[in-house]
């Protein structure tokens, strides 16, 4: 059986202090996203008991509990990536000229994401994903960790707007964290995720 391992950070918990504290990351990595895979793993233990025993009764509640903390490791696992001490700025090369296509200007895409993300009812992300049945980026808001999402999409830039991730800090003042994570966005990251999205064959098949 397959089980999910929780990653380690790719820096110190005080790198990104400018955007979130050593305390919050440290807390957000160790416990919230640590807690996302043993849940994934223990929820695969429990589908696996009820194929072995022909008890499929909580199979729904089962699958959604799975979706869920899958979906959360995954989104978590990107977010470190996207993030680092020596980020900021705006990107450049390819995925400058793809944000510039896709969405007129870097400051447009900028607002779009940012408004993405402040506005998620509740708890969220704003994404930024490769679409390959268009061929193009686009912008998504995931309500908890896996709802209202194109299929086919793949994440390349996501930024966590659970309020764990800033309230420490930020109180509920949500978009004051999320100005902050702009400084320091891993742009080489998002970059090489696009291209990896792009170099990938589509996952679905459009017509005949």
């Amino acid at each position: 059986m397959a089980t999910y391992t929780l990653p380690d950070l790719p820096y110190d918990y005080s790198a990104l202090d400018s955007a979130m504290s050593a305390e919050i990351l440290e807390l957000h990595h160790d416990k919230h996203h640590a807690a996302y895979v043993k849940a994934a793993n223990d929820t695969l233990d429990q589908l696996a008991e009820a194929r072995d025993g022909g008890q499929f009764g909580g199979l729904v509640g089962l699958e959604k509990t799975l979706a869920f903390n899958l979906s959360g490791h995954v989104l978590h696992s990107i977010f470190w990536s996207n993030l680092s001490p020596d980020g900021g700025d705006k990107p450049d090369g390819a995925l400058g000229e793809a944000i510039d296509a896709d969405f007129g200007s870097f400051d447009a895409f900028k607002s779009q994401l940012t408004t993405a993300t402040t506005g998620v009812q509740g708890s969220g992300w704003g994404v930024l994903a490769w679409e390959p049945v268009a061929g193009r980026l686009v912008i998504q808001q995931v309500y908890d960790h896996h709802g209202n999402v194109g299929q086919a999409s793949t994440p390349i830039l996501v930024f966590d707007a659970w309020e764990h991730a800033y309230y420490l800090r930020y109180k509920n003042v949500r978009p004051d964290y999320v100005a902050k994570l702009w400084d320091v966005v891993n742009w080489v990251d998002v970059a090489a995720r696009l291209d990896a999205a792009k170099a990938s064959p589509s996952p679905v098949t459009i017509g005949t």
